[in-house]
């Protein structure tokens, strides 16, 4: 998603164009033009009732910010593991409110796409762990085996043996937060270090997202169903 600033005009009065703003992260394509569409008509979102219109005298680059402050903080929205990234720091301004401690801040464009080994979002676990394919088939906190078609999530630490289903990995970090759907954070089961969900997930899709990419938009996502 992103936001542009009009700049300068031709002797024809048109109007520049520069993107300076993007948000990403999102789980699926789907979620993304969901995201977008109601940050174009915030008067049409339910979730974006308390915002309130455009004031008199608001330019249009101000009220896009106001209503992305409101979006970060307002369900389904809220709990995505996404970035702001400002593509031209000289445009930054600080949000009000401002973004959930889980949303990473960011300046210059996205990084290149770095490939990892498609069935595990974190490094190579320790030896004695490669050595031992009943251990490198099964989910650390179930004991049940990982499919072949799934795409464990593991602690991004070096040493960490953690490999796990994503279902396992979210009951356990939602024990403190029964009534939640999508983790923020938690710690991890066996190296105790502290992981950002959203950082789990954007390593394991690292490296799957090529085979994704011809079929992201018909790919269904259950954040897909929540409303906007």
């Amino acid at each position: 998603m992103y936001l542009h600033e009009g700049r300068g005009a031709s002797s024809l009065g048109l109007k520049l164009v520069e993107m300076v703003l993007i948000v990403h992260g999102f789980p699926s394509a789907v979620a993304a033009l969901r995201f977008e569409w109601a940050w174009q008509h915030p008067q049409a979102s339910r979730r974006l009732s308390h915002v309130g219109p455009r004031l008199r005298g608001e330019a249009t680059f101000a009220f896009h910010l106001r209503v992305l402050a409101h979006m970060l903080r307002a369900p389904p929205w809220a709990r995505l593991p996404l970035t702001l990234r400002w593509l031209r720091q000289d445009f930054r301004q600080d949000l009000c409110p401002p973004p959930p401690p889980h949303v990473p801040l960011a300046f210059g464009p996205p990084p290149p796409r770095t490939q990892l080994p498609k069935r595990c979002a974190g490094p190579v676990v320790d030896r004695e762990r490669e050595k031992d394919p009943v251990a490198q088939s099964c989910c650390t906190l179930c004991a049940r085996t990982l499919e072949e078609e799934e795409s464990p999530l593991c602690c991004p630490h070096p040493g960490c043996p953690l490999k796990t289903h994503v279902i396992c990995l979210a009951e356990e970090f939602l024990q403190e937060e029964p009534g939640q759907l999508l983790p923020l954070e938690g710690q991890c089961p066996s190296c105790e270090n502290s992981l950002l969900w959203g950082d789990l997930i954007r390593l394991c899709r690292m490296g799957t997202e090529e085979e994704e990419d011809g079929s992201e938009l018909e790919e269904e996502h259950w954040t897909d169903m929540l409303d906007t």
